[in-house]
Order: C-alpha cells, then structure tokens, then sequence
C-alpha cells in the first residue's frame, strides 16, 4: 500500500472523527446509530480500513452532518484514483471490471504496457481469457459472470482497429510459458500471438527475452495511458497512479526493459520457441 494512500486514509479518518465529535456522539453512540460494530467505527477513524461512499454518507447523515457528503466522497475518490482493492471492484461481477478498462483505453491515443505473467489482455484468445479470468474468480469473493467478463474483454480489442491510435506492447518471455490453461488453449494463444507480431504499424509488440541482460527486474506489470495514468495489478488491488512523478518513474522503467526487447524476427522466434514446447 502507498505511503501517499495511506497517509490520505489517515486524513479521511480525522475528519470523520472530527464530524463525529462535533455531532457530540461517541464512537459506541454513532456505531450504534448506524448498526455497526464498534470496531469498524475505530477502524475507519484511525485510517485502518477504507470507507465506501455508502458509508461516508450514511455517516455524514447521523453525524447531523448532511452538508459534509460530497466533501466526504470527494475525498474517496481521491483515494480511489490511488488504490481500487478488488473486493470493491468486483462487488458488481468482472464484466464491470472490464468495461472500465475498456473506458480508459478509449481515451488513449498512446499505450504502453509491460506484461510479465500472461499474453496481454487486448491479444488474448476467449479460451485463453475464460482460464486467466477464471484463476482470478476462484481468489475473490465475487459474482461468477465468467462469460459476460470474457465477452467484455474481447469487446475491448477493439480498440487495436482504431489507426489513430498508436500500442506498444512489451511481454516478458516467461509469459509465453506460463500455463493458466490447457496446453491446447496456450498454443491457439501463441498462434494468434505470432499474427500480432507484425499485424499493423500502429500495434507494435516485443518481447523480453530470458537471456537478456536485464537492466531492472521485470516486477509485477503495467500499463501507463498516455503519459497521463499507470495501472498496475496486484493480487489484492488496482494501483491507479496519476501523479507525473510515478507515471515518469514507470515510463523509465519501460523504457529500461525496452531496451532488452527484440521484435520482429527474432520476436517471432520466441514465441515460435515457446509454441514447440508445447508438442504438436
């Protein structure tokens, strides 16, 4: 968790104590108004747990505070833009999830991402996305919308058609190997990999290969959104950076791992390479 997130979840919860004690309530007197657990009144107020917009107005509400609301959820999505744990996310199923991917890439005109795990998310098969999103379903408590989640994902591809737009793809070669699906699926995923390798001037896609001599490990993946936004995935949230200074840091970082890349025959040759492993 960022040390910036942190510290403006701390601030968050001072002004909530702050509306509270200025309401005259104590925190067994509010949780009680509000049928909570004395506990998540400490929590939220002390900067441990993150509120929902939900609970900031039901809060701002009982507090005697209505005027307080939207300072409340303004400073929430604040937050958000920061750190988007999956457990809210995924509240409404992974279609929804998707979308809002799908709703940030149309406002790019450039892209870069770095992939280390699997074959990026605008390149994959509905096989291959059915196995990486349903990995993903057995670790989160969420509603199993499998084949809505997979038909919005290829929905997005088509954003790759769109030649005023420019991609740059990088993928770590490991992710050629990794195996989130049968054998046969992972091998239709590396075909359609190779058509992509040199399938417009506007999409471009190389690959970090293990013998290169890395001049920083690969580390988890992201993509950055015009020089505007980076997201990064991890295994219990979204970080959506937007300062100048952490998308500069992850612009560097790309290019630092570009410099290791190979494209085009050589490219090809990887995953080439990666498809034999497999057998026939």
């Amino acid at each position: 968790m960022s040390t910036d997130f942190q510290r403006s979840r701390t601030s968050l919860g001072a002004r909530l104590r702050e509306l509270r004690t200025e309401g005259g309530l104590t925190g067994r007197e509010l949780a009680a108004r509000l049928g909570w657990g004395q506990s998540k009144v400490s929590k939220l107020e002390n900067g441990r747990q993150t509120p929902s917009s939900d609970d900031l107005s039901a809060w701002a509400r009982e507090t005697g505070n209505p005027e307080a609301e939207a300072e409340l959820l303004g400073r929430l999505r604040g937050l958000e833009t920061w750190y988007r744990s999956w457990r809210r996310q995924l509240a409404g199923g992974f279609r929804v999830v998707q979308e809002a991917h799908d709703m940030e890439a149309r406002k790019d005109r450039l892209w870069y991402s770095f992939d280390s795990e699997v074959v990026p998310g605008l390149f994959q098969t509905p096989d291959y996305a059915g196995a990486v999103l349903s990995r993903h379903m057995a670790l989160h408590t969420a509603p199993r919308d499998l084949a809505a989640a997979v038909r919005a994902r290829m929905a997005r591809q088509d954003v790759l058609r769109d030649r005023s737009r420019t991609f740059h793809f990088l993928i770590w070669e490991a992710a050629l190997y990794a195996r989130p699906c049968a054998p046969a699926v992972l091998a239709e995923q590396l075909d359609l990999l190779v058509g992509r390798l040199a399938s417009a001037e506007h999409v471009r896609v190389g690959i970090v290969p293990f013998s290169a001599e890395m001049r920083i490990p690969a580390g988890a993946g992201f993509v950055i959104h015009d020089d505007r936004l980076v997201i990064i995935e991890t295994w219990h949230a979204e970080l959506w950076l937007d300062g100048s200074e952490d998308v500069a840091l992850h612009r560097r970082v790309w290019d630092a791992l570009n410099a290791t890349a190979v494209y085009g025959a050589e490219a090809h040759r990887l995953v080439h390479r990666a498809r034999c492993a497999l057998g026939s």
